[in-house]
C-alpha cells in the first residue's frame, strides 16, 4: 500500500489524535504496518481503546483514495515527515503532524520563521505593535507565522503582507474552511505570499480542542515565538509553553503596567523570557541555525543576524568559512580594498558573526 494513502487512512479515523497517532507510528514504524496489525496487537498500545482499534481494522481505503483525489483537485499538497518539502523545524518536534495539508507555497527561506501570537480581543496598542514588529521582521527576511485568528494574529499577518514579506497561517480547521469567516480575504492574501497549513481534514470545522493542538505547529515551525498582549488565561500562553518544550526562543512585548490584556506577557517577562521592544531584541537573542538556510542558490545564512547585513558585509562574510580562513584569502575572494575588508571584519566581529584567530585568520562564529 502507498505510504501516503496509509497515513491518510489513519488521520481520518475519528478519535485518533496526533499523540495517539505518533505512538502508533513509533510502535510499528509506518502507517502501512499499523494497518496490517491484528486487533489484539493494536490493543496493546497504551491509550488505544477498542473503538479506535475497530475503526483501524475496518478503515475505508476507498474513501481515503477519494480524499487524496479531492486534495489534488483543490491544489492542496499532503506532506509527511519523510517528505523533503516537509518543514525541517516541524519535523523535529516530538508530536509532528503525520500529515500536513499545505495550500499555497512553502519555500526554503521559510525556515527563517518567527511566530507572533496574542489576544483575539487586542487593544489598538497591541495591534499597532504587532503590525509594526511583524513588518520589521518580514522586511529583514523572516517569514511570519500565526494562526489567522482575530486580533494579534491578523495584525501580524497584515504587517508581514504590507512589508512585502512572507507569512504562513496555521489553522485549527481544514484549509478549505477558513475561520473566522471574515478573514477569507486575508487568507487569500496569505496564499499570495505564503501558505495555509493544517493537520485537519479539508472541511474540518473549528472546535475548541483543536486550537491547543494547532498551537504546537505554530511554535514548531518557528525559531521563536513573540507574544503580544495576552491575558493570564490566553491561548497564546499555550503556544509559548509549546515553544519552551520544543527548545524555541520565547519573547514578550510589554504593555501598560495596569493593562489586563498584557498580564500574561508581564508574567512571561517576570519568568525570564526576553522583553521585546523592537526587531533588534529578537535578533540579539536568536542563536546560530542548526543547518544553513538557502534563501536563493547563491546565498547561505548561518545566523539570523546575517539578515541585517548590508551587501558589502554579506559579500565578505560569505567569503569566510566555518574553518580558519586567512584574511588575505578573503581580500582576494572579494576583490575589495584591503582597508575596507579589515574595517568590515571588525564590524562582523562586533556583531559576533566571526572570530579572529592567530595567524591573521578568521572563522565564522
Amino acid at each position: 500500500m502507498d505510504a501516503l494513502l496509509a497515513t491518510t487512512i489513519l488521520t481520518r479515523i475519528s478519535g485518533l489524535g496526533p499523540r495517539l497517532l505518533t505512538s502508533l507510528l513509533d510502535e510499528f514504524g509506518s502507517a502501512e504496518s499499523v494497518l496490517q496489525q491484528p486487533r489484539e496487537r493494536l490493543l496493546q498500545v497504551r491509550g488505544l481503546g477498542r473503538k479506535i482499534c475497530d475503526s483501524i481494522i475496518a478503515a475505508d481505503h476507498v474513501e481515503a483514495a477519494r480524499y487524496l483525489e479531492r486534495c489534488h483537485d483543490l491544489g492542496v499538497r499532503l506532506l509527511q515527515p519523510s517528505d523533503t518539502d516537509y518543514p525541517a523545524a516541524l519535523r523535529q518536534i516530538s508530536d509532528a503532524p503525520a500529515l500536513l495539508h499545505v495550500r499555497g507555497d512553502l519555500q526554503p527561506r521559510d525556515a527563517l520563521a518567527i511566530a507572533m501570537v496574542g489576544s483575539r480581543r487586542c487593544s489598538p496598542y497591541g495591534a499597532r505593535h504587532a503590525e509594526r514588529l511583524a513588518a520589521a521582521l518580514a522586511r529583514a527576511g523572516f517569514t511570519i507565522v500565526s494562526g489567522l485568528a482575530r486580533g494579534i494574529d491578523a495584525a501580524a499577518h497584515r504587517g508581514a503582507l504590507q512589508a512585502g514579506g512572507r507569512t504562513l497561517a496555521v489553522l485549527a480547521s481544514g484549509v478549505e474552511t477558513i475561520y473566522p469567516p471574515e478573514h477569507a480575504d486575508l487568507a487569500e492574501q496569505v496564499l499570495d505570499s505564503g501558505a495555509l497549513l493544517s493537520e485537519c481534514p479539508l472541511d474540518q470545522p473549528p472546535r475548541r480542542g483543536l486550537f491547543p493542538q494547532r498551537n504546537r505547529i505554530i511554535s514548531g515551525l518557528s525559531l521563536g515565538v513573540v507574544v503580544v498582549e495576552a491575558t493570564r488565561k490566553s491561548g497564546a500562553l499555550h503556544t509559548a509553553r509549546h515553544a519552551m518544550e520544543q527548545g524555541r526562543e520565547v519573547f514578550a512585548v510589554p504593555g501598560p503596567v495596569d493593562s489586563l490584556n498584557s498580564e500574561g506577557c508581564h508574567q512571561l517577562i517576570r519568568d525570564g523570557v526576553t522583553l521585546v521592544r523592537r526587531m533588534d531584541d529578537v535578533l540579539e537573542q536568536l542563536g546560530p541555525l542548526a543547518d544553513p538556510v538557502h534563501p536563493d542558490a547563491d546565498h547561505a545564512i548561518h545566523h539570523p543576524r546575517e539578515l541585517t547585513l548590508n551587501p558589502q558585509e554579506t559579500e565578505i562574510l560569505n567569503a569566510i568559512s566555518t574553518s580558519a580562513t586567512p584574511v588575505d584569502d578573503v581580500v582576494r575572494a572579494t576583490r575589495l580594498d584591503p582597508a575596507r575588508v579589515l574595517s568590515t571584519l571588525t564590524v562582523l566581529e562586533m556583531k559576533r558573526l566571526i572570530r579572529r584567530l592567530p595567524g591573521n585568520q578568521v572563522v565564522r562564529s
